[in-house]
């Protein structure tokens, strides 16, 4: 199976001052930006990426936020191309670019030139991003499904066709023949998020597309993948384990409670303050369904007893306690503890899927640099071996 270690590149530092109302203000006034900082933010996470090279794991997983410290990684294609430089063998995942906020010829151009310079090692993940980016883009959130898809035509034809035109609803070329060209053909491979909506997954089986999946609840996980394999289908594709790939939480260490004291700062710190920026439920805006960007019947295909599962509970997260962490671990939705043990939950959850790829979180919460560097030898050294000599087949 296929290691990926999913990197958000927060900000290196944790704002303590905002802990205790676990709120960081939005938008989060530049005074609070130090360059010295993000400089060194950017050089430390290029050398846990060389020492991923150099231990063997497949990929890094990389993503497009904006106006936040969650992530300081604006431009995924910008870092797939400098981390090339800096790295042999390494993947850059791309989960990904936020195709209804851009012009997609210019996301197609960037892709190539990463794929050239990493000499094709980009997959390319695509994305249609939160509410919160939508309102700096000025983009109407009722577009965004019809963007994304649109978006992702004219790549298309970017990458295959030798000269392309075309005139759609938001977009439109004439004659364009695009330099340089991907280095992989016909194109780098092209793998989605899932958050569950059968819009998604139904026109990523049209596409004969790869999936990536945060299994939240085991009902609903078997049902996502139940119709992407019934989409697939349909238009006389089938699902191999080569096209699944889910994400999920590790950390090794001595014991399960050593990796709960080492961890839970920098995990509850992330779960209560930082991944909520920006993103909180402001009740004098219409929600993302009466906005347009989902639709009263995305889930539909969701057997009632996993309904539940399938709606993202901020608040709750927010309220997440040391108790609710230790509770995750022993009952093995947490993959922290002794490397055995690691490998063993991290397996039975791809067995569970039918996945044969990983993407594992380990440094949630801008964890500080000396504890995800070594965290990454001593995962690379002990579990790492174990998983890639795994593989995953779906009957």
């Amino acid at each position: 199976m296929k290691v990926y270690v999913f990197d958000l590149l927060a900000y290196g530092r944790q704002f303590e001052e905002f802990k205790n109302d676990r709120l960081i203000p939005y938008p989060l006034s530049g005074k609070y930006f130090d360059r010295e900082l993000a400089a060194k933010t950017y050089y430390e996470h290029l050398e846990v990426w060389r020492e991923m090279d150099a231990l063997g794991y497949d990929g890094v997983g990389l993503n497009e936020h904006h106006t936040t410290p969650h992530g300081l990684m604006n431009s995924p294609n910008m870092m797939a191309s400098v981390a090339a430089q800096h790295t042999k063998k390494l993947k850059f995942l791309i989960l990904g670019n936020l195709l209804p906020l851009h012009n997609p010829l210019r996301i197609a151009e960037e892709l190539a030139m990463a794929d050239v310079l990493s000499h094709g090692r980009v997959i390319s993940g695509f994305a249609r991003g939160v509410p919160r980016e939508y309102k700096v883009y000025r983009v109407p959130m009722s577009e965004s499904r019809a963007r994304f898809e649109e978006a992702f035509d004219v790549i298309m034809k970017a990458w295959t066709s030798e000269t392309f035109s075309h005139e759609g609803k938001f977009w439109t070329y004439k004659d364009v023949s695009t330099w340089p060209r991907p280095w992989q053909q016909p194109h780098p491979p092209v793998w989605v998020p899932f958050t569950g909506s059968k819009e998604t997954i139904e026109w990523a089986g049209r596409h004969n597309l790869s999936a990536v999946i945060h299994p939240q609840h085991p009902g609903l996980t078997e049902d996502i993948v139940n119709h992407f394999a019934k989409s697939l289908a349909a238009h006389g594709h089938s699902l191999t384990a080569d096209k699944l790939c889910v994400v999920t939480d590790a950390y090794v260490a001595e014991s399960r409670q050593k990796a709960i004291d080492e961890y839970s700062p920098s995990f509850l710190y992330f779960n209560q303050t930082l991944w909520h920026h920006g993103s909180l439920p402001d009740k004098n805006a219409p929600t993302p369904k009466e906005a347009g960007f989902v639709s009263s019947n995305s889930f539909d295909y969701v057997r009632p007893e996993n309904l539940p599962h399938a709606q993202l509970d901020r608040n709750k997260l927010r309220n997440m306690t040391l108790n609710d962490v230790e509770e995750r671990v022993t009952s093995g939705k947490l993959a922290f503890g002794p490397a055995k043990e690691v490998a063993e939950r991290l397996i039975a959850t791809v067995e569970e899927t039918g996945a044969n790829s990983i993407m594992l979180q380990m440094n949630l919460g801008a964890m500080p640099h000396a504890q995800f560097l070594e965290q990454i030898r001593r995962f690379g050294r002990e579990v790492l071996p174990i998983l890639q000599a795994h593989e995953v087949k779906r009957s």
